[in-house]
């Protein structure tokens, strides 16, 4: 037990320590926004690609492999993102460590339901391993602005290496080996298609954003993300041992479950992007002050986390992620009125807000996943939930990311007028944001003007936020009204012949516990 929650705090550790960053990669290391999305996405898109497959190979090769080379992987990337001395280098880093996450996440439940094989007695497990995820985003932005205000950005990949090798060598010794193979094989020809289409859709709308969605290059990435869409839907079709078996989108909670997913994480993600540069680029935070406000959120989650595994026995699943979904639209809808000047008790009520909102909808979805579907097919349904989660994760950064920079760059032109910039001068700052990104305007060659060139950038950049959180507000009610749509109660017998009312999805079953643990 204590093995498999190291091995998700490692796989976890890299998400918030890195977002916080973000401002600070981008001032060291001259990136533009566009590439400052390939740093996080470097991490998702193995994590999205692989956690099929990595569950497959788990069962079949054993667990206790899979394990020892996912905790390598994540400190081989952290070693490589901490000698990093380029941005491509930090994104070779983050791919290491996002395939040794993709390793770890579904190989430490399954070695939770080994340990733990009482159903009952496994929920509180698995919630003690849902803790340790959340503190691993909790420490994460924390320890990246002690180290940033001590030593220098590259050290914020340190701690997963002593960690991952502590832990491996304990699992060396007192981790048994375990295998589920069930008559499953691995699924090659599936996990190509799927990584090469996640992959060529990342890129395409990220290179899109950055430059035009009619340039050449960025058409053929999207035109190859949905051949591969297509050949994956044929390939799990007629695959004797599919890595996601497509039939169990005939469940109506399943197809919920996984649609919300890919549509909140898509906002929440792409909202603690741009939040992130917010605060590091108008509120001029260091890392430390930035990682605090950050924390608030995840903070409310892990404490409600505590609960919700006893509220969801009692209130059906489509009332809590549609009521969860619309609390934390409400909070980032009421994130439009930020400014530069935004005290932070003003902006922490509303991000604890979000963290209530979060902290109500997300324990529900995975279990509503497998909830819905056969005890053999539920390791496959949290599989599939969570990398529709990933996906959505993945494309977050880069739709927003790239509505972000749009609006504030068409924005610009008239702030800098309005500041009294001359037209030559602005010409060259807005030449230098379509090249370089929002960064490139606080750059030595406009130390003249800098202190008009900056506020305009401000007041372009809070234009492109607001627009931003009008749009992950706007997901997350649309994933409140597919849970609603979707997640319909049906009728069922009682014991006593009588017919009650049924919701279809609950996450609060003991068959829902099992399945959820396995």
């Amino acid at each position: 037990m204590a093995l498999a929650c190291a091995g998700v705090f490692v796989a976890y550790l890299p998400v918030t320590s890195v977002a916080v960053s973000l401002p600070v990669l981008q001032r060291e290391l001259g990136a533009s926004t566009a590439q400052l999305s390939w740093v996080q996405d470097a991490f998702v898109l193995p994590v999205a690609a692989l956690i099929l497959t990595a569950g497959v190979v788990g069962d079949v090769l054993g667990r206790k492999k899979v394990f020892q080379a996912g905790m390598a992987l994540c400190a081989v990337g952290a070693l490589v993102s901490l000698c990093a001395g380029s941005v491509q280098v930090v994104w070779a880093g983050q791919v290491l460590a996002g395939a040794g996450a993709a390793a770890l996440l579904p190989v430490t439940l399954a070695l939770i339901s080994q340990a733990v094989p009482d159903p009952r007695e496994r929920g509180k497990y698995i919630g003690y391993w849902t803790t340790c995820m959340m503190a691993a985003m909790v420490v994460g932005p924390l320890m990246a602005g002690t180290v940033v205000a001590h030593t220098g950005w590259r050290w914020i990949f340190l701690l997963p290496i002593p960690v991952a090798l502590v832990t491996m060598a304990f699992a060396a010794r007192l981790l048994t080996e375990s295998k589920a193979a069930h008559g499953r094989g691995l699924d090659w020809p599936g996990q190509v298609t799927a990584a090469v289409a996640v992959t060529a859709l990342v890129y395409g709308v990220i290179e899109g954003g950055a430059t035009s969605f009619t340039e050449p290059r960025t058409l053929v990435a999207l035109a190859v993300a949905v051949v591969s869409g297509v050949a994956f839907v044929l390939v799990e079709r007629r695959s004797a041992t599919p890595m996601l078996d497509l039939s169990l989108f005939r469940s109506r909670p399943f197809t919920a479950a996984a649609l919300v997913a890919l549509v909140s994480f898509l906002g929440l993600i792409g909202f603690f992007f741009v939040l992130s540069l917010y605060l590091g680029m108008v509120q001029r935070l260091d890392t430390w002050d930035a990682g605090v406000r950050l924390v608030l959120v995840n903070v409310v989650s892990m404490v409600l986390g505590v609960v919700m595994g006893r509220v969801m026995g009692r209130v059906s699943a489509r009332v809590l992620i549609t009521s969860g979904l619309l609390i934390a639209a409400a909070a980032l809808m009421s994130m439009t009125t930020l400014d530069a000047g935004t005290p932070f008790w003003s902006l922490a009520w509303r991000l604890m807000l979000l963290g209530l909102g979060l902290g109500i909808a997300f324990p529900c979805i995975t279990s509503t996943a497998v909830s819905a579907v056969e005890p053999r097919q539920a390791g496959m349904a949290a599989a599939g939930n969570n990398a529709f989660r990933q996906v959505g994760g993945a494309l977050g950064p880069a739709v927003l990311g790239a509505l972000l920079t749009t609006t504030a760059t068409d924005a610009l032109p008239g702030r800098l007028a309005a500041t009294g910039v001359s037209d030559g001068v602005t010409g060259r700052v807005v030449d230098a944001v379509r090249e370089g990104g929002l960064g490139a305007a606080s750059g030595p060659e406009f130390a003249k003007v800098a202190g008009p060139v900056n506020s305009a950038l401000s007041e372009a950049f809070l234009e492109g936020l607001r627009f931003c959180l009008t749009v992950s507000s706007a997901l997350l009610v649309l994933a409140a009204v597919a849970s609603v749509v979707l997640l319909r109660q049906r009728p069922r017998p009682d014991t006593g012949g009588r017919v009650v009312a049924r919701q279809e999805g609950s996450a609060g079953s003991p068959a829902a516990a099992e399945q959820a643990g396995r």
